[in-house]
């Protein structure tokens, strides 16, 4: 069995630590020569004004650093949603990372913050709005599909200069890649009763999904200067990426301007099945937080202090229902049909919960018995059957199981609503095993398990919680087949709304996958295998009708 790893936000469970990260991708961190008719050659014209990029690691492959997609979300522009860029005059040189947005570095007790911790790491301010691109064209007219990367990082960290989603192998396969800057923890996720009354909708909270939204609108307005097509617009990511892209696929403000989703390992309800959180309980919260901690509630009081002290002492809220983005609890938009005419491409990994097993005594029957009616409320004797459990060894093994296999069901349900829509859908379970270096926690196929694959960057330092062996993935010509394999899924699927291509297994789309099957993307095992049990199938479907369905009034 082969396998596969890495996500967004620290990085390090992969490498030995920060000097090790950095020697091992040093077989692709010097930008090669660029080519006479590559873009890097030439100024391209935004909206904006002109830019000169610069060669990216790839041969033929130009990249366009720290381009401003809105204005710096400062003073009185902190917890607004994102107001245009300034335009500059002359020729602005686009070979430099913008700031990453405010964050904490990683604690000690885990890997690096990838995004503000490597070597060669951005700064860090409120100055943070900033995208980059990769492309392959050489000209103008290409008309190359586009794919716009959203990170994880539990909302509260993340960047799009993180070494692991980089685009260049993606842009060399034939499609522009846009990763870019969203705010993050309270600076990016906030809502208060004053931002509320100021909104003509009534609306605060999610300033990290406006950030999507204007960089999604930057795309549309100008990916064309870099051979892009904005027609042909897929938005892809990963956890909380995932989660804001299964929102972004129901959001109003977001019509027209994606054509595709792609979701890993999260989905609008998030990791688990829930209820979506409204504004009013977000605005509670960040009341009773700021009072305790910062002894005011005033807004304008909050806004003038630092950032940084903002940040540590107000939990952010994550995605919330903030009236304007998303303006109801999305399970009811995607359950009527309201939601956009997107095709997606949507899964998550068979270890998804892995990484849990590193925190707390291991799981024993007592606990597991303890437990049951915390995890599965009134449907218990459903519980039992799904996950049969009599001795402290298997309660050990199945204490990380619901957590993944929850998540398999909630990006199922995704890719139905999708094709119940008329739309191209797929479904997938990521299983590949990758190495792990010895004295690593084996975490199997964990969540962020499928970012190298999906990035080709399997020399890249890893994200946690992953932590594969970059030096055993690294040039290994197994690893390397299934990244090239798992990366061209995602680059047809941008350029056609379907992954499927000369030389790949075949990938049904969800609703021509026989019940109890899944597409699997495991190596060279890779192609429709089993999925989770009917039983748990069973448990999940009373669990979203007990906690989201019959609360919410869907109807069945």
């Amino acid at each position: 069995m082969l396998t596969s790893f890495a996500r967004s936000a620290l990085t390090a469970l992969a490498c030995l630590g920060l000097s090790a990260c950095a020697t091992t991708d040093s077989a692709t961190a010097q930008a090669t020569p660029a080519p006479e008719a590559s873009l890097a050659n030439r100024t391209v014209k935004t909206e904006n004004g002109l830019l000169q990029g610069t060669s990216g690691k790839v041969e033929g492959v130009s990249v366009f650093k720290g381009i401003p997609f809105a204005a710096p979300p400062v003073g009185e522009l902190r917890w607004e949603q994102p107001q245009p860029a300034a335009n500059w005059n002359g020729v602005r040189q686009a070979d430099s990372w913008g700031d990453s947005c405010v964050q904490n570095p990683a604690p000690q007790r885990f890997p690096v913050n990838s995004a503000t911790d490597m070597p060669d790491s951005p700064g860090m301010s409120e100055d943070c709005l900033y995208l980059n691109v990769w492309t392959p064209a050489s000209e103008a007219d290409a008309n190359l599909p586009v794919m716009v990367w959203l990170y994880g990082g539990a909302y509260n960290e993340g960047g799009g200069s993180s070494p692991f989603s980089q685009g260049d192998q993606l842009a060399k396969k034939g499609v522009v890649v846009v990763t870019f800057n969203y705010r993050v923890g309270s600076l990016g996720f906030f809502a208060h009763p004053e931002l509320t009354a100021a909104s003509p909708d009534g609306a605060s909270g999610n300033q990290a999904m406006g950030d999507a939204i204007a960089a999604l609108q930057w795309v549309h307005d100008n990916i064309a200067a870099f051979g892009g097509d904005p027609s042909r617009v897929t938005i892809f990511g990963e956890s909380a990426g995932a989660a804001m892209n299964g929102a972004l696929a129901g959001a109003p403000p977001a019509e027209g301007l994606i054509t595709r989703v792609i979701s890993e390992s999260g989905d609008w309800m998030g990791l688990n099945i829930a209820p979506m959180v409204p504004r009013e309980a977000a605005e509670q919260r960040s009341l009773a937080a700021a009072e305790e901690k910062l002894g005011t509630t005033s807004l304008a009081a909050l806004r003038a202090l630092p950032a940084e002290e903002v940040f540590a002492a107000i939990p952010g809220q994550g995605m919330i229902i903030d009236g304007r983005i998303v303006p109801e609890d999305l399970s009811i938009t995607f359950a009527d049909g309201r939601q956009l005419k997107v095709d997606v491409l949507t899964g998550s990994n068979e270890d998804e919960g892995s990484f849990t097993g590193l925190f707390g005594p291991p799981a024993t029957l007592e606990s597991w018995n303890q437990g049951e009616g915390f995890r599965w409320g009134d449907q218990v004797e459903l519980g039992r059957a799904a996950y049969p459990v009599s001795t402290d060894a298997e309660a050990q093994a199945m204490a990380t199981q619901p957590f993944g296999d929850n998540m398999s069901w909630l990006h199922h349900q995704f890719a139905k609503y999708q094709a119940d829509l008329g739309q191209n859908a797929y479904h997938y379970w990521f299983r590949h095993d990758p190495p792990y270096d010895e004295g690593r926690p084996n975490l199997g196929a964990a969540h962020t398990g499928e970012i190298p694959y999906v990035f080709d960057n399997l020399c890249a330092p890893r994200t946690f919680p992953g932590g594969s062996s970059v030096e055993q993935m690294c040039g290994n010509p197994e690893e390397e087949a299934f990244a090239d394999l798992v990366s061209q899924y995602w680059v047809n699927f941008a350029a056609t709304g379907n992954p499927n291509g000369p030389g790949l297994p075949q990938w049904p789309e969800v609703d021509a996958v026989p019940a109890g099957k899944v597409m699997v993307l495991d190596g060279a095992e890779t192609g429709v295998g089993d999925w989770i049990s009917p039983a748990k199938v069973e448990l999940y479907d009373a669990l979203f009708e007990d906690k989201v369905a019959a609360p919410l009034g869907i109807a069945d």
